[in-house]
């Protein structure tokens, strides 16, 4: 049985949930409650579960000993163990209300082809399940999902090496330090190139992150840890004085929230030079200043078009940027590729300079947006899509562009901008367009308004039963 298969057959379980009124992102949670268990009893490191809590005691109760059990057990993980048990079951209560329906599914795990599953890799078990519910609408998780193919590309283009510490501050399920650790290891055969002492840091400390959600923090610690990652992952906001320790890094991934804060609220941090209520300015202030100033220190950020216009502290902090950092390339990504229908985003491409002045000389701007075939479920982005950006971002790499490129430029996708030409516009604007978009635009709005419609019915779906939940709740008090 392949890992797709056991993958369907974890997902399928959900059903059995229906009648408990189990979200599928509650689903995944709870389902990595029980997974930690039966994972760590298929892989032997047990040692920091006691044994009245492991999986063996657990797999032999039913019906309500078992609803009784598992309640107990969660509460004992989550306040006497230590370390990843400890922050992966903290707070952790079941939703779960039929016993007969946690014994199934408990069954059901205990039954599946763990030979298998252990060849493949648990933990690209576990991103598939991740995955998976961030492609199901119902979920809401895919607000927070970047693609794996996006993933991949930036995470390959920004090259983290050993010995390099790398961070995502704005984590989700850890899916981009899971890809530059993956990259690391296919460069130095699993760390085995690598001293013990070298292969103990990757381990330890190359790849950390932080997560505002707990929920989805408990999924980035579980994704960690199958992909043996045991750096830090803050539980908190990293736009509050907390995310002032998040400093010193060779390399950032990261696809930030989108949005404002709550009520126009300002960042609380004491730190910042510019004060703004988006959150995407915010974050890029953090994350150029959170590089290290060796001149390598690198990062590859997805951002929405409005941090590329937007004036007052949005000029500010493109200037501060350009002046802190080579801000080397910008990727305009097609519409449709994300959960939010209709986004449209960027990556963003920079290297801080070892002072803060007058380090980007030049942009390059590739157009994968203008005249692009419509992205979504059912035509995903692929490997191939990028081909011609990686090329020109690996040509001679970024410090040694030619101006032939402009000339050879078949299908005119990139284009050279001076500082100088940006810095003439009274915005300091990065939205740099000069591709005539013929794309069927009707079409587009269509399909886009349809998956929105279908998401805001289930927005208002799930009000109306937290509604009728509240107004049991009262009528009982």
């Amino acid at each position: 049985m392949t890992n797709q298969e056991i993958v369907s057959k974890l997902w399928n379980l959900c059903n059995v949930l229906r009648d408990d009124g189990i979200t599928y992102h509650q689903y995944v949670t709870e389902l990595t409650y029980i997974l930690f268990l039966k994972m760590a009893k298929e892989t032997r490191t047990e040692d920091s579960i006691p044994e009245n809590y492991r999986w063996d005691c657990l797999v032999q109760k039913s019906g309500i000993e078992l609803k009784s059990f598992y309640k107990e057990l969660l509460n004992h993980l989550g306040e006497n163990c230590k370390g990843r048990v400890r922050e992966i079951y903290q707070g952790a209560s079941s939703n779960i209300d039929e016993p007969k329906n946690l014994e199934k599914i408990i069954k059901s795990i205990d039954e599946l082809d763990w030979y298998s599953a252990k060849e493949e890799g648990l933990g690209n078990l576990y991103e598939g399940l991740l995955e998976k519910n961030a492609n199901e609408k119902k979920s809401g998780a895919g607000q927070y999902f970047t693609p794996r193919v996006l993933i991949d590309v930036m995470t390959e283009l920004v090259a983290p090496q050993p010995g390099e510490r790398c961070n995502d501050p704005a984590c989700g399920t850890f899916g981009f330090m899971i890809a530059a650790d993956s990259f690391v290891k296919s460069k130095t055969d699993d760390y085995c190139d690598l001293t013990e002492k070298e292969a103990e840091f990757q381990v330890k400390e190359a790849f950390s992150g932080g997560e505002l959600v707990h929920e989805t923090h408990r999924l980035a610690l579980m994704n960690a840890m199958l992909h043996n990652i045991e750096g830090r992952i803050v539980l908190g906001d990293t736009l509050s004085e907390s995310g002032k320790t998040m400093t010193g890094y060779d390399v950032v991934l990261t696809n930030p929230p989108f949005g404002t804060k709550k009520g126009g609220e300002r960042a609380t941090r004491d730190d910042f030079t510019f004060t703004t209520s988006n959150k995407q300015l915010n974050f890029l202030q953090h994350i150029y200043r959170s590089l290290r100033t060796t001149g390598t220190a690198r990062a590859a950020v997805v951002l929405p078009d409005n941090v590329l216009f937007e004036d007052n502290a949005g000029q500010k902090i493109r200037q501060d940027l350009m002046n802190k950092c080579n801000l080397h390339t910008i990727l305009r990504l097609p519409t449709g590729i994300f959960y939010a229908q209709g986004v449209k985003t960027n990556v963003l491409f920079f290297t801080r300079g070892t002072s803060d002045e007058n380090n980007t000389k030049e942009v390059w701007v590739y157009d994968m947006r203008s005249n692009m075939r419509s992205f979504g479920k059912t035509n995903p982005l692929k490997k191939e899509d990028f081909a011609e950006f990686e090329e020109l971002y690996c040509a001679g790499h970024f410090e040694d562009r030619k101006e032939t490129w402009s000339e050879e430029n078949p299908n005119g996708r990139w284009k050279k901008y001076s500082v100088e030409e940006i810095l003439k516009d009274e915005k300091t604007s990065l939205d740099l367009k000069w591709i005539k978009d013929n794309s069927n635009d009707v079409t587009c709005t269509l399909a886009e308004l349809m998956e929105t419609i279908e998401q805001k019915s289930t927005n208002i779906a799930k009000a109306v039963s937290e509604l009728a939940k509240m107004t049991a709740s009262i009528e009982e008090e």
